[in-house]
């Protein structure tokens, strides 16, 4: 039986410096986030899959299945804009051990809410995997509406949860009191995870966590503990970091700020480029300000 924790890392993908993926940094990264008691997602916004091919996901989603078999949630993105390619994409995923997967609203087509149900929905039908919906606006151009979220909890048991990016909380509220009882809301931004637990959600699937996942994951559980001043107090400690983070598009400040903790993260594949120095310095500031570095 899947267990859903706190936090899901949604993991950088460490490159070489000739731009192919390090995978042994990544299995070695992703225990070391399931010892600190988070799930991973791999090869998404965060892990720059946009750039990666299909057999480059495919093979990081079979070893980290394999490395963290049972310890932890292990989540893949096989989402595109193209239903057919996300349902192929979704049946190869089933080989690999993986034991979630994460599909995004479709990007440029910009489906209306009768087009996002039924791509979700013709995913749903192609694979035995527990799918979560990802909402994000900002990077789609569009949005499925909260109302065809629920419907398609309430049409597919194997749609079992949302990481929702909208920035709405009138939106998270409106998932967590009308999908079926056990549907797993997640926050897609890290500065909304309490907000957003505080309407009914189950945690956030993080980029801070990266570097903040355990003081993250204690402002949750104080929170679900009833330690309502205690959450708010991490949440106003660590807010300044979870806003930062994003100064420029992610993962840009993130993976920058990895390669200065001495982590192998590695470059960034075009279009994304190295952080500027102004970045650089954001970034190195931001660690300082919570004893990082």
């Amino acid at each position: 039986m899947l267990t859903f924790p706190n936090i899901i890392t949604a993991m950088i993908t460490p490159f070489h410096e000739d731009g192919s993926v390090n995978y042994e940094a990544f299995v070695n990264l992703a225990k070391k986030y399931a010892d600190e008691g988070t799930g991973i997602l791999v090869a998404a916004t965060t892990g720059e899959g946009a750039v990666m091919t299909e057999d480059e996901k495919l093979k990081l989603f079979k070893m980290t299945a394999d490395a963290l078999k049972d310890k932890t949630l292990v989540m893949g993105n096989v989402g595109t804009n193209n239903t057919a390619q996300s349902i192929a994409l979704a049946k190869k995923a089933e080989e690999t051990g993986v034991d979630a997967i994460l599909c995004i609203v479709p990007y440029y087509n910009k489906p209306n809410q009768e087009g996002c149900y039924a791509h979700f929905a013709a995913i749903a039908k192609a694979t035995k995997l527990p799918i979560f919906i990802y909402n994000v606006p900002g990077r789609t151009g569009g949005k499925i509406e909260p109302p065809t979220v629920c419907k398609l909890a309430h049409d597919f048991p194997n749609i079992i949860g949302l990481k929702d990016a909208s920035g709405d909380l009138d939106y998270a509220g409106y998932v967590a009191a009308n999908a079926p009882e056990g549907f797993h809301l997640y926050s897609g931004d890290d500065n909304l995870t309490l907000p957003i637990v505080a309407v009914g959600g189950e945690g956030v699937v993080s980029v801070a966590a990266h570097v903040i996942g355990k003081e993250m994951d204690e402002m949750i559980q104080a929170h679900k503990d009833g330690d309502v001043q205690k959450a708010a107090k991490l949440h106003q400690k660590y807010l300044p970091f979870m806003k930062g983070i994003f100064c420029t598009v992610s993962p840009v400040p993130i993976k920058t700020m990895m390669n200065m903790l001495g982590y192998p993260a590695g470059p960034f594949r075009l279009p994304l480029v190295d952080a500027t120095p102004e970045v650089r310095a954001k970034c190195e500031q931001l660690l300082k300000d919570i004893g990082k570095m």
